[in-house]
């Protein structure tokens, strides 16, 4: 497991050299197709440009997390990720603020940020290697595998992005007020869709743990045909000993959508402060409000949702998270393209519009994430 843990950090380190320096060549033309000129389209490009040195920092760091918690080792990635965010604070406003760089000092703030947790997390997958004997120089066959294994979730994780894409080619077109308000509302989303997936992270390793106990179970019992019945019971018994699979999901659906129920409440009781946190303008202010309670009403079916997409992701089923990725852009991507050119009745209005963008993301987009996840996990297909 360590030796494929170093491979993969290898790699992340390869793709983010890789996806850093395209990035960055490619900012401007990127710019421009998501439909933004002017000011906007600079200020996009100087962040593109001074934060595209932390992707392959960033890489690592979520190739590294995975060796973590593959190790059940989640105490490590929230200790890095708590003093990253606050460095990363601390770093733009100096860079902002201080330096003068304005939104460039921003990306550069979060290169940096990202950088440092990539080495706060390689060094104790160091010492594991060490310690296991584990050599940290990457091997080509062990280079091929994590890319063979990778690639489903690779094109489920790009799926994703091309929704969110989606979402804010339609926000940009709907004009400068509703980009801003989006922009506020995907902040507080976001922020709720870190806290519901660290449950989809334990799921994860519960499930993972459950299925890899069974299994070797199954195999120990396979090459012991000469034990007496009472010695095979006995030993599967201690190998299986804690939760069922299907207690672990069943408990872990429960605290995924009264965990959403819990942060949709506060989310809904605080639409009317909490975009006076992020901008002063009326204006922006007036879009976000009512967007606002659109994205807390469908918080308890995201919880839910990744949830299960964390349950999958623990039992291997890469493969089928990946065409489900592809399947749910279907009926969310001509939707939202729709809505940004104002072919939908009613969307022409930077309010009327947003608020129709956020019910196709958050309750189309997300329905259909769900849809296809618990059809899936309500089957034995993916334990095995």
């Amino acid at each position: 497991g360590l030796r494929a843990g170093v491979d993969g950090m290898w790699l992340a380190l390869l793709l983010g050299l890789g996806t850093g320096a395209l990035l960055g060549l490619a900012a401007p033309w990127l710019t421009d197709a998501m439909g933004a000129h002017g000011p906007v389209a600079q200020a996009a490009v100087a962040y593109l440009h001074t934060s595209c040195p932390g992707l392959p920092g960033m890489f690592v760091v979520l190739a590294a997390t995975g060796v973590l918690r593959g190790l059940l080792d989640t105490r490590t990635p929230f200790v890095v990720a708590a003093a990253g965010a606050a460095l990363n604070v601390a770093v733009n406003a100096i860079l902002l603020y201080g330096a003068g760089m304005g939104i460039a000092g921003s990306g550069a703030g979060t290169a940096i940020a990202q950088t440092a947790m990539a080495l706060a997390l390689v060094r104790p997958i160091v010492q594991e290697a060490r310690g296991a004997g584990v050599g940290l120089l990457p091997h080509r066959r062990g280079l091929r595998a994590s890319l063979g294994s990778g690639t489903p979730l690779l094109i489920r994780s790009l799926s994703l992005r091309v929704a969110i894409l989606a979402t804010v080619w339609a926000a940009t077109a709907l004009g400068e007020v509703s980009l801003a308000a989006h922009q506020v509302v995907g902040a507080l989303w976001n922020f709720a869709a870190f806290a519901l997936d660290a449950l989809a992270v334990a799921a994860q390793a519960l499930i993972g743990t459950a299925l890899g106990r069974a299994q070797r179970a199954d195999e120990t019992a396979s090459q012991a045909a000469d034990e007496t019945v009472e010695e095979a019971d006995t030993r599967n018994a201690s190998a299986t000993a804690g939760w069922s699979i299907d207690e672990i999901l069943r408990r872990m659906l429960i605290w995924g959508a009264g965990t959403g129920v819990l942060i949709g409440v506060v989310m809904a009781a605080g639409a009317g402060w909490l975009p006076r946190a992020f901008t002063s303008d009326a204006g922006v202010i007036a879009v976000t409000t009512p967007t606002l309670l659109v994205a807390a009403s469908a918080l308890p079916l995201a919880g839910v949702v990744y949830l299960l997409d964390g349950v999958l992701m623990g039992a291997g089923d890469g493969r089928y998270l990946a065409g489900a990725g592809l399947v749910t852009l279907v009926p969310y991507v001509p939707l939202a393209l729709l809505i940004g050119s104002g072919a939908m009745p009613g969307a022409a209005g930077s309010t009327s519009g947003l608020i129709q963008l956020w019910v196709a993301f958050a309750w189309v987009f997300m329905a259909a994430r769900g849809a296809t996840t618990y059809l899936r996990a309500r089957g034995t297909a993916w334990r095995h």
